[in-house]
C-alpha cells in the first residue's frame, strides 16, 4: 500500500473497524486485528483499477467505481433536499401568520349569526 499517495487512501479508526466487522458477518476476524485496516478514497480505487487486469479484478473495479457514484448522486440529491426543505420552512414561517388569520375568519364564519332584535307585542306610537 506504500505505493498509494496518501490522500488516496485513509486508515479506519478503531470506531470505523468496530462499525465495520460488526456489519459485515464476513470481516468478523476483523473485530480481532490488532492492525487498523487502510481505506480507499475515490481516486485511489480508480488508481487500483487501473492497476489490476483480471477479468474479477477489472469486474470488481467497476462495481467500486459506480458505487462512488452512486454515492456521490446521493450526497448531491441529500443536498438539494436540505436546500429545498429550508426554502419551504422559509416559506411556511412566512405564511403563518396568513394562515392564523384565515383560521380565525374561518372560526368567526363557522359561528352562529347574532338573532335579530325581536320585536315588541303592541301598538307603535
Amino acid at each position: 500500500m506504500t505505493s498509494f499517495p496518501d490522500d488516496f487512501m485513509f486508515q479506519l479508526t478503531d470506531e470505523e473497524q468496530a462499525d465495520l466487522a460488526g456489519a459485515f458477518t464476513h470481516l468478523h476476524k476483523l473485530k480481532f486485528s490488532r492492525t487498523r485496516p487502510y481505506a480507499f478514497t475515490e481516486h485511489g480505487a480508480i488508481m487500483a483499477a487501473s492497476v489490476l487486469s483480471s477479468p474479477r479484478a477489472v469486474e470488481v473495479s467497476v462495481l467500486v467505481v459506480r458505487a462512488f457514484v452512486k454515492l456521490r448522486e446521493m450526497l448531491f440529491t441529500h443536498k438539494e433536499l436540505a436546500k429545498k426543505f429550508t426554502e419551504l420552512e422559509s416559506r411556511l414561517a412566512n405564511h403563518d401568520v396568513a394562515i392564523q388569520q384565515l383560521l380565525l375568519a374561518i372560526r368567526q364564519l363557522m359561528e352562529p349569526p347574532p338573532a335579530p332584535p325581536k320585536s315588541k307585542i303592541g301598538f307603535r306610537a
